[in-house]
C-alpha cells in the first residue's frame, strides 16, 4: 500500500511538472530504502495521452460605426435633432424635450430657423451653436439655451 501511494505521488508530481496528463500502462516499481531519503523510480515506458483542450471561440466585435461630430465652433441647423446627448455653447430651439437640461435657460417667444439642413439622429451631437425646431435628447448641455417650449421627461 505504501509503495503504491509513493508511486502515485511521484508520478503525479513528475507529470505535473511536464505539463501533461498521463495515463499509465503499468505500475512502475518504487524502491524505498530504510534509513535513506532517496526514492528510485523504475518506470517502464508509460504511455502519455495529451487531451486536447476545448475548442476556443474568438469573437471579433463589429467595427465601430463612424459618427461625424462637428467641431465646437461649428453651427448646426436642423429641423429635428434626436440624440442621447446634445452639447453646445448656445442652443436656439422652439421645443426641447429632455430629462436633463444644464445651462442658463432663456424663455423666448419663437426661434425662426432659415435653411434647415434636415433632421439629425446621432448618439451625440456637439457644436458651437445649434439652431433647431425640436430637440429630443436625454441630456442637453449648453452655456445658454434659448427655447420657447421646454419639457422635462
Amino acid at each position: 500500500m505504501t509503495t503504491r501511494k509513493i508511486s502515485l505521488a511521484v508520478m503525479t508530481f513528475t507529470l505535473a511538472l511536464a505539463g501533461a496528463s498521463a495515463v499509465l500502462a503499468a505500475d512502475p516499481t518504487v524502491v524505498v530504502q530504510p534509513g535513506g531519503s532517496s526514492v528510485v523510480v523504475q518506470p517502464g515506458q508509460p504511455s502519455v495521452t495529451v487531451q486536447p483542450s476545448q475548442p476556443s471561440v474568438t469573437v471579433q466585435p463589429a467595427p465601430p460605426s463612424t459618427v461625424v461630430v462637428p467641431s465646437p465652433q461649428t453651427t448646426v441647423q436642423a429641423s429635428d435633432i434626436e440624440a442621447t446627448e446634445v452639447r453646445a455653447q448656445t442652443i436656439y430651439a422652439n421645443k426641447i424635450k429632455a430629462a436633463v437640461v444644464q445651462g442658463t435657460v432663456h424663455q423666448s417667444d419663437s426661434v425662426k430657423i432659415k435653411d434647415t439642413k434636415g433632421d439629425i439622429k446621432a448618439p451625440s451631437l456637439t457644436a458651437g451653436v445649434i439652431y433647431a425646431d425640436t430637440i429630443k435628447a436625454r441630456t442637453v448641455v449648453a452655456e445658454h439655451i434659448y427655447v420657447k417650449d421646454l419639457q422635462r421627461d
